[in-house]
């Protein structure tokens, strides 16, 4: 069903309303195929960025939709009530763009156009087979290569990479010294002599989109690669998680909507003891619950989204955001399955694939576990 926003414009509203268009029959088409047969969507995202859907958040003069992030992550949601798998890769492009777009250098930043107007498809790498929550424990390592043109040649192993081998370009931390302040970040190219990708994780759910490891075995990188200052990278990586974890928190409201929904639906068709289960007290509780969930989790993000425009401190918020969401998430198509039954529990319907893709939310973008770290870290004085 139609989720009935409070958008700032008509503008929004418009937008809105072109993307549940989209969404419904670009997307809702064609999840249960590519879901199942495990299948990369080609043309896909091609499509959104046509539609000016992959840069909504950046500015109109570089390239993007000139939204505020408000409206960017109402987006998401909509796109994830349909493919959770494509919504994340959405964000995770939008995350891809924040480095340049923050740090960048003018001459630099001539590469966001096409960055944000959908020609090319971005990926974040940061993590690491050994480095997830720890950023600060990478080993993959940036070393300058002397004399001219110069550069940098990377040699290590990233992991956990959404869109790996398919996108055009990634954010890519690599260390350049020692410690915390030894890290730095460089917007690297999809394909590059001495980088190559490993097979494709098999995941738990979101089979559509890739996550896979990078080996790079000596590649080379221009200098003009390199953004912002060695050394700044694991500033520019948090700065960036910040957003990046309101984009999560939006696409698990999104999931979860699509399970109230499918629950919602079944439970007025079913009957029992003849009468709809939705008419029976304890299903209907059940339903009431999983829909104060998402409103709530959406209130959440919302909240953190309009600090964030307003240019007003929201790391705490987004933590908050994406830990709400997610956990409601995983309850909500979790009671989803409840509602279907033995039906639920199948692939005949939706909501057990729902129940698999909320998982990963939990745990990708910072673990919820970490969220409350960050949190509680806020308390001390």
């Amino acid at each position: 069903m139609a989720v009935d926003r409070l958008l700032p414009t008509q503008e929004a509203e418009d937008l809105l309303e072109l993307t549940r268009d989209i969404a419904d029959k670009e997307l809702a088409t064609r999840v249960e195929e590519h879901e199942r047969a495990e299948t990369y969507p080609e043309g896909l995202f091609a499509t959104l960025g046509e539609a000016g859907l992959l840069g909504l958040p950046y500015p109109e003069e570089v390239g993007g939709g000139g939204q505020p992030y408000e409206v960017y992550l109402q987006v998401l949601e909509e796109l994830a009530a349909r493919w959770a798998a494509v919504a994340v890769a959405t964000s995770v492009h939008s995350l891809s763009c924040f480095p340049l777009f923050t740090f960048g250098t003018d001459e630099q930043k001539q590469w966001l156009p096409a960055m944000l107007g959908g020609a090319q498809i971005g990926g974040y790498s940061l993590s690491e087979p050994q480095a997830g929550s720890d950023a600060a424990a990478l080993r993959c390592r940036a070393e300058k290569v002397d004399g001219e043109p110069g550069g940098y040649r990377i040699t290590g192993t990233k992991a956990w990479i959404t869109h790996g081998g398919r996108a055009d370009f990634y954010a890519l931390f690599a260390r350049t010294g020692e410690g915390s302040r030894g890290v730095s970040c460089f917007l690297a190219p999809g394909q590059a002599e001495g980088l190559t990708w490993g097979r494709p994780e098999e995941k738990m759910g979101l089979h559509a989109v890739p996550t896979t490891t990078a080996n790079w075995d000596g590649a080379v990188l221009d200098a003009d690669r390199l953004i912002g200052r060695e050394g700044q990278g694991l500033e520019i990586a948090f700065s960036a998680l910040d957003s990046g974890r309101l984009g999560i928190a939006a696409c698990a409201v999104g999931l979860a909507q699509g399970a109230l929904d499918a629950a919602v639906a079944y439970a007025n068709e079913r009957t029992t003891f003849g009468k709809k289960i939705v008419d029976h007290q304890g299903l209907g509780f059940v339903l009431a619950d999983m829909a104060a969930a998402v409103d709530s989790a959406r209130a959440t993000y919302l909240d953190a989204a309009r600090r964030r425009d307003l240019g007003r401190p929201y790391s705490r918020q987004a933590s908050a955001a994406k830990l709400v969401a997610t956990d409601n998430a995983m309850r909500v198509t979790t009671d989803a399955v409840q509602v279907f039954g033995g039906y639920g529990y199948t692939r005949d319907f939706p909501v057990e694939r729902y129940m698999r893709e909320a998982k990963i939310m939990q745990i990708f973008e910072g673990t919820n576990q970490i969220q409350r770290l960050v949190i509680s870290r806020g308390f001390a004085r």
